[in-house]
C-alpha cells in the first residue's frame, strides 16, 4: 500500500502545512535565461499569493467553474494554479496564444472546458488584442491578470469545503488523434501519485529539483512542480525555450545548484550529447545528480548508453537515468525504474513482435528489437495485460493492452461519459474483473 507520508487529503492542506511550519523556506526560484535567478517564492509568499488570487476568483466565478491558465513558464503560473485550488475552481493549464498564428487546440480546450475565466499576466493581458487575432474564441471570456491584484484581497479568502475526491485540474490530452479530452484529476489522485514517486525516487527535504519541463504538461506540473512541494524541497524553474536554445543550461544548473532530481523526454538527453561541447562538459560536476526520469515519449537504450558514456567523466552515475511510463489518465506515473537500480533491457525477435509475441533472443542474433524496462507499478496498483479484441487476459509472452487499477487513475474525461466508460471502465470478459483503465 502506498501511504501518504504527509497525511494530508488535499493540496491546500499541504501548502498550508508548509507555509505554517516552514514559512521562510524558499520553494521555487525562477532562472530567467536558464542561468540567472530573478525571482523566488517562499512557502508563506506562495500561500499569500494563492489566497489573493482565490479571493478574487471567489468574487468572480462559482465553485467548480473552470479557469484557463495562459502563462509562460514561471512563478506566476505556479501562483495561479494554487489560486485556483484555494478557490475550488478547476484549473485548466494551457499556454498563451501565439502571435499571428491560429491555434485550434487552444480554442478547442477553452470550448470543451467551458472556461469561465482566463488567468494570465499583466503583460499578456495588455497585448491580448494582438494575440487574439487568430484566437477570437477567447476574447469574450472574463480575463484576470493575477500579478496585479491587491495584497489586501488575501484577508477575504474563504477556505473551500473540499476533500480528496474534489477535482484539482483538467489535464488535456495532446489531441494528436482527435479533439483534446480533459482528464479529470483530483487532489487524491495527485497525492497518491506523489507518494508513489517518493517511494521509487527517494526524494526528501534535502533534495533539489531543476526543471525546464512545460508547466502546462502533466510531467512538468506534477513531477517538476508538485513533487518538490510534496516533500518540501527547493525547485529551480527555467523555461523550455531556454533549454532548447542552449541545452548546456540544464546541466549547468544541475551542476551549479547541486541538484539531485530532474527529468526530461528522451530527445533532451540526445540533445545534450549532440550540443554540449567537450569544453562545456569539462566544467560540469554531476556527482550530486541522483535521479532523472526519462519519460513522456518512447525511451531508447541507445540514448541511455550515449548519455551515460558522454557524461561519465562529470561524475554522472549509471543509475541516475530512471526510465518511466505513464499517461495523464493515470495522473502521471504508472511505472518508474527505482533510483539506484541499473537499467533493464529485454531483447526480442522483431518478427515475433509484429505477431504480438515477445520471444527473447541473445545479443548476437539479427533482426532484434530492444525494449527498455520502465520499472514497477505501485504496490497498491494492479496491472494486467489484456487482448483488446477478446477482452481476455493474455498468456505469458503475448503483447496486449496495459490495464490498470490504482488510486492514481483519474476520474474520467470531462463531459464525455461515453469515452469515459470506454477507457476508464473496462472489465475482463471471462471473470468480470474491473473496472480498469
Amino acid at each position: 500500500m502506498i501511504k501518504n507520508p504527509i497525511q494530508q487529503n488535499t493540496l491546500i492542506e499541504l501548502l498550508l502545512q508548509r507555509s505554517q511550519n516552514q514559512p521562510d523556506k524558499r520553494a521555487y526560484t525562477f532562472l530567467a535565461d536558464g542561468e540567472t535567478e530573478t525571482a523566488s517564492l517562499t512557502y508563506a509568499v506562495l500561500d499569500q499569493q494563492a489566497r489573493i488570487i482565490a479571493a478574487k476568483l471567489q468574487s468572480m466565478v462559482g465553485i467548480g467553474e473552470r479557469a484557463l491558465l495562459l502563462y509562460p513558464s514561471g512563478l506566476s503560473y505556479i501562483a495561479a494554479f494554487f489560486g485556483c485550488l484555494y478557490a475550488n475552481v478547476i484549473a485548466v493549464p494551457a499556454y498563451p496564444p501565439r502571435r499571428n498564428r491560429s491555434d485550434q487546440r487552444l480554442a478547442a480546450i477553452a470550448a470543451d472546458a467551458q472556461a469561465a475565466v482566463i488567468l494570465t499576466t499583466t503583460d499578456i493581458f495588455s497585448k491580448k488584442a494582438q494575440r487574439l487575432t487568430y484566437a477570437s474564441e477567447l476574447e469574450n471570456l472574463q480575463w484576470l491578470a493575477t500579478d496585479s491584484l491587491a495584497v489586501e484581497l488575501a484577508d477575504s479568502w474563504q477556505m473551500p469545503k473540499i476533500d480528496s475526491d474534489t477535482l484539482a485540474f483538467l489535464q488535456y490530452t495532446s489531441g494528436s488523434t482527435g479533439t483534446p479530452k480533459g482528464v479529470m484529476v483530483s487532489h487524491g489522485n495527485l497525492l497518491h501519485n506523489c507518494a508513489y514517486m517518493t517511494s521509487i525516487w527517494h526524494s526528501n527535504a534535502e533534495s533539489v529539483m531543476v526543471t525546464w519541463l512545460p508547466i502546462f504538461h502533466d510531467m512538468g506540473l506534477i513531477f517538476g512542480i508538485l513533487q518538490p512541494l510534496y516533500q518540501g524541497f527547493p525547485c529551480y524553474v527555467m523555461s523550455s525555450t531556454a533549454f532548447v536554445q542552449r541545452p548546456f543550461r540544464w546541466l549547468q544548473a544541475i551542476s551549479r545548484l547541486k541538484a539531485t532530481h530532474s527529468g526530461a523526454p528522451n530527445f533532451a538527453y540526445d540533445l545534450c550529447v549532440n550540443k554540449i561541447t567537450e569544453e562545456q562538459r569539462a566544467t560540469l560536476d554531476l556527482s550530486r545528480w541522483e535521479m532523472s526520469v526519462n519519460g513522456a515519449e518512447p525511451v531508447r537504450a541507445q540514448t541511455f548508453r550515449k548519455f551515460s558514456e558522454y557524461f561519465k567523466r562529470c561524475g554522472l552515475k549509471l543509475t541516475t537515468l530512471c526510465h518511466g511510463y505513464g499517461l495523464a489518465e493515470a495522473t502521471l506515473v504508472i511505472g518508474g525504474a527505482k533510483k539506484l537500480d541499473l537499467p533493464t533491457y529485454y531483447q526480442i525477435q522483431s518478427e515475433a513482435l509484429e505477431q504480438n509475441c515477445a520471444v527473447a533472443v541473445t545479443e548476437n542474433q539479427s533482426n532484434t528489437h530492444t525494449l527498455v524496462g520502465c520499472g514497477h507499478p505501485a504496490d497498491d496498483a494492479e496491472v494486467i495485460i489484456v487482448n483488446p479484441n477478446t477482452l481476455t487476459r493474455c498468456p505469458p509472452n503475448y503483447v496486449g493492452e496495459i490495464w490498470l487499477k490504482s488510486p492514481s487513475v483519474a476520474h474520467g474525461y470531462w463531459q464525455r461519459p461515453v469515452e469515459t466508460a470506454e477507457t476508464f471502465q473496462a472489465y475482463v470478459a471471462e471473470t468480470g474483473e474491473g473496472p480498469f483503465l
